[in-house]
């Protein structure tokens, strides 16, 4: 077979090769890389012994148990024989004539709270003649733990979650359909190697247990959140759904993506320090896209966080929580500096105050109907972009 035509502008070419879990018509779910615009059946190459057993599964937590060794090894096979179209026939499908589904399978989900201007605007929305920022905020990654059981795919509707809420103005709670469904433009990291109950996970470690990055969206209900915490953190208001990306992107893809953050003032703790003298946090310089109903509304970037990814897996494990395979860890919405750069409505509206025009009306939270959409790219080695697709969802109305 001749090598897969890849556009020069593709996101998807031999410097990204993403992991995803698909289907075809009559054939049961598998894993497979995409190339452009055609997705590779993993089960069909010559990868060794193992790679019938690891990509003959639904999700993709038996090729990550295998560890880096086995990771680095599977993309450097991958990419010569892509390149040189040693593909068996049948091996290859189009992007489009296959489903795509959740690409792990999630046993725990946590959600940091990692980017200072997001951090700092929602202080200043709810606690005006406060600090922005509460006290423990620049001394460790703050996060909650969210539910795993809603983690869903690209694509999936969502229903407008129910729950108690407290209207302004009024002094009893009540129930019923949030009125103020809002997203989380975010990214979020795939554990591969775990770790053992006991044993935290040093900033070091990073690139021995995380295996990928794909986009998320953490569905939120404001009006729940904001009775429901009090004092403890999300529940309700965020445990209806939180969507992912369908392709996993490789940390290996993203190497060319790290840059340095400013220096953290104070300096953090030793355990959320790595142990080079030159050891600096990174970032990701990942450009996102908000979409809604197909009016981008937002810009953010990920290199606009004040908490490093590897800080955020160290924190996740300090106290000696275990890790497995397919667990995710978010960084919290990617907010930066400027307006177009918030990446959530409660910050775009300023909780319901400012409307945002979309599609020449004037809206404050999403609405039955409405479709959003998240995008981005990074830079990749070879210096050309290195996509992770697309997380979307439309709203649903709420069940009886």
């Amino acid at each position: 077979m001749s090598p897969i035509e890849v556009p020069a502008d593709s996101p998807f070419g031999l410097d990204n090769l993403p992991y995803g879990v698909f289907s075809t018509p009559g054939a049961p779910a598998r894993v497979g890389v995409r190339l452009a615009d055609t997705v590779v059946d993993l089960t069909a190459l010559p990868l060794g012994d193992d790679a019938a057993e690891a990509f003959g599964q639904p999700t993709l937590n038996a090729f990550l148990a295998r560890g880096p060794r086995r990771w680095a090894d599977i993309r450097a096979r991958l990419r010569d024989l892509l390149a040189a179209g040693d593909i068996p026939p049948g091996a290859t499908h189009p992007v489009a004539d296959v489903t795509m589904h959740l690409p792990v399978q999630v046993g725990d989900f946590a959600d940091f709270y990692a980017s200072e201007h997001h951090a700092a605007n929602v202080g200043r929305i709810f606690r005006p003649d406060s600090p922005p920022l509460p006290p423990n905020w620049k001394h460790l990654p703050v996060a909650y733990h969210g539910r795993a059981g809603t983690v869903v795919v690209s694509g999936t509707d969502i229903v407008r979650p129910r729950g108690q809420r407290r209207p302004r103005g009024e002094r009893a709670p009540g129930h019923g359909p949030t009125l103020r469904l809002d997203f989380e433009a975010e990214l979020a990291f795939v554990v591969g190697a775990g770790s053992p109950l006991g044993e935290p996970v040093g900033v070091d470690e990073f690139d021995a247990r995380v295996f990928g990055a794909v986009l998320l969206n953490d569905w939120s209900a404001r009006d729940l959140q904001d009775w429901e915490s009090r004092p403890l953190g999300p529940f309700q208001g965020k445990s209806f759904a939180t969507s992912v990306s369908a392709w996993v992107v490789p940390m290996a893809a993203l190497r060319a993506a790290r840059v340095p953050l400013p220096p953290q003032d104070p300096p953090p703790l030793p355990y959320l320090r790595g142990r080079a003298p030159d050891w600096r946090p990174w970032g990701l310089d990942v450009d996102l896209a908000v979409t809604w109903n197909g009016e981008v509304v937002a810009r953010p970037n990920a290199r606009d966080l004040y908490w490093s990814p590897d800080q955020l897996l160290a924190q996740l494990t300090a106290n000696g929580a275990a890790t497995r395979p397919g667990d995710l860890f978010a960084s919290g919405t990617l907010s930066g500096p400027d307006r177009h750069q918030r990446a959530c409505l409660l910050e775009l509206t300023w909780n319901g105050t400012e409307p945002v025009t979309v599609n020449g009306e004037r809206r404050l939270f999403l609405e039955d109907g409405d479709e959003l959409a998240i995008s981005a790219t990074a830079v990749g080695e070879a210096g050309g972009r290195v996509g992770f697709g697309t997380v979307a969802g439309r709203v649903r109305p709420a069940r009886p």
